[in-house]
């Protein structure tokens, strides 16, 4: 994982060295995600700055990666779980120039042009989470593409002389680019078309192709497994996030199984870290920890168990705010440990984790999902929430640990374990559909991996990120909002901050640190709506009005279900 920055539709007249220096400057202000080296590309049609997080082909694998003739120049942030197999597949030779994952894109992209079709065709291949542009010199072309979910961030704008610009953080364009906006996930932009087209559209998203399939729990498990052991791909010292909750004690539990081979050559060899380190946070006596050292212990993994207090959170606020470039309740208060979490790991030389954000938003894990009335509704719901996971879950997870230049990979997001998962009839999915008398959420899951993990910990309630590290931080935020913010300002809120007008006093705060940061118009349209509350979307709310009064986005809230339900 790293950073990117393009800039396209340079012209004759256009000063290169001024641009290239302005370039650089944008582009360290993101070099935070990429702090092992950085690269610049520039031509008389483009300029590409790279900075690099050295994951995969340390020594090597230097970005922009050029083709050999230097036709081609690729920027990429991510990762190709799938590369040697798209590889293997190339239909003609191509002359690699370096051991990156990422550099088959080069390769799929020149066999595509040759073949006259579409890049969309390549694209919908990759099986991986990433954000690029590449440049062909040649054609005067560019190619900008987003993964399929959003798992890494991409925004884009036109500056002042009409120039296209990329890059991985909106903090590397909002002084540039008026128009300043993320890229959506799943699509491609071609300047030869200047069209912005969708690639990615599987069969699942309409419930009536899955209507009626049943996915058994051995197919299920075994398609996270495959997911995990890809996802281990690493030349660097890695890790695991273990809240102690269902879906980040899952993956450590897979990846514990698989970590002392070396997935690189197939198991073949040993792993050059076979002990597996898992890390959690949380204020004093949260349930997380207390869960995190249960599930560790009988994982077998070397465990890290931080405490932060609530003034040290307090303290970050601002930083984090200026990095996931959101104003979102709910992001912020999970982001916060998140982000101090990352600089504990990073100090401990560890540069990616395996994590466990997108399993909710797959089976219906949040508590509203309680109240879904039919298998055609909770699965419409899980389609509209997996869109907007980039704007919240993949945020937080990427943004909020790539400041301190650690990588996080979710595998549930796995594409080839989306596939599996989401052809699942969502009847399999609802509370208490499979007939075991349990009333829970992700049922399902829980029981395809039985044996994996305690009990107290394969049925542990969901609980909210930002809840699980101990209550008092929620609470502790809105007592200080509370103080921060007066009454008069809320009631004005609508004049101030006339884009999503914040509803709380808490929100009205983290809007006006989001302000500093980002002040333009622009810069707040990027935030859908400023509120993630799960139960705020227009079929929870259909499921039982109540939940159209809910200003708190917190699992608490959702009344009748936390801790009662059982």
């Amino acid at each position: 994982m790293c950073s990117i920055l393009g800039i396209f539709g340079l012209q004759p007249g256009d000063d290169a060295a001024a641009l290239r220096r302005q370039a650089l400057e944008a582009s360290q202000r993101q070099r935070h995600r990429g702090p092992d080296w950085s690269g610049v590309y520039l031509d008389e049609g483009a300029l590409l700055v790279h900075e690099r997080l050295a994951i995969v082909d340390p020594a090597g694998g230097a970005q922009p990666i050029r083709s050999r003739d230097g036709g081609l120049a690729l920027a990429v942030n991510g990762e190709i779980y799938n590369h040697r197999e798209l590889q293997d597949a190339l239909e003609a030779p191509y002359d690699f120039t370096t051991g990156s994952d990422c550099e088959v894109i080069s390769a799929l992209y020149r066999e595509a042009v040759v073949a006259g079709a579409s890049p969309a065709g390549f694209l919908d291949r990759l099986n991986g989470i990433f954000a690029f542009a590449l440049w062909d010199r040649e054609r005067g072309r560019a190619l900008v593409a987003r993964d399929p979910i959003g798992v890494c961030p991409l925004y884009w704008g036109h500056d002042r002389e009409g120039r296209l610009r990329v890059a991985s953080e909106m903090k590397a364009l909002a002084d540039s680019c008026a128009d300043v906006a993320q890229f959506p996930p799943g699509h491609w932009y071609d300047s030869a078309s200047g069209e912005l087209q969708r690639y990615y559209a599987p069969a699942w998203r309409d419930y009536d192709a899955v209507a009626g399939v049943a996915v058994g729990r051995n197919e299920l498990r075994v398609a996270l497994e495959r997911a995990v052991h890809r996802q281990l791909m690493s030349d660097v010292p890695y890790g695991v996030l273990l809240s102690g909750g269902l879906d980040s004690s899952l993956v450590a539990a897979v990846a514990a199984r698989y970590a002392r081979r070396r997935v690189e050559d197939d198991d073949r060899s040993e792993a050059w870290w076979p002990r597996l380190h898992s890390f959690a946070i949380g204020l004093q006596g949260s349930p997380d920890l207390a869960a995190a050292e249960v599930a560790a212990e009988t994982i077998g993994t070397v465990h890290h168990g931080f405490e932060y207090t609530f003034e040290e959170g307090l303290d970050a606020l601002p930083e984090v705010i200026r990095h996931i470039e959101t104003y979102d309740v709910t992001t912020i208060r999970a982001s916060t440990p998140m982000y101090l979490l990352a600089r504990r790991i990073k100090a401990m030389g560890v540069k990616m984790v395996l994590s466990g954000e997108g399993s909710d938003e797959i089976f219906g894990g949040y508590l509203y999902f309680h109240k879904a009335p039919d298998a055609r509704q909770f699965h419409e719901e899980l389609v509209r929430k997996l869109d907007a996971l980039n704007n919240y879950d993949c945020l937080r997870a990427n943004k909020s640990m790539m400041a301190w230049g650690v990588e996080p990979r979710v595998p549930f997001l796995d594409r080839e374990f989306l596939d599996v998962a989401m052809r699942m009839d969502a009847k399999h999915k609802m509370v208490g559909a499979a007939g075991s008398g349990r009333r829970i959420e992700k049922e399902v899951l829980r029981e395809a991996f039985e044996g994996y993990l305690p009990e107290s910990i394969l049925w542990r309630q969901k609980e909210q990120f930002s809840d699980g590290v101990g209550y008092g931080w929620i609470d502790g935020l809105k007592a200080h909002a509370e103080r921060q913010v007066s009454d008069r300002e809320l009631a004005a809120a609508e004049r101030r901050f006339p884009v999503n007008p914040p509803q709380t006093k808490e929100a009205y705060w983290y809007r006006c640190l989001f302000e500093q940061c980002f002040p333009t118009p622009a810069a707040a349209q990027t935030v859908p709506g400023g509120k993630s509350i799960a139960c705020s979307s227009p079929a929870a709310i259909a499921w039982d009005a109540a939940f159209a009064a809910a200003a708190d986005p917190s699992g608490r809230a959702v009344a009748g279900v936390h801790a009662t339900a059982y």
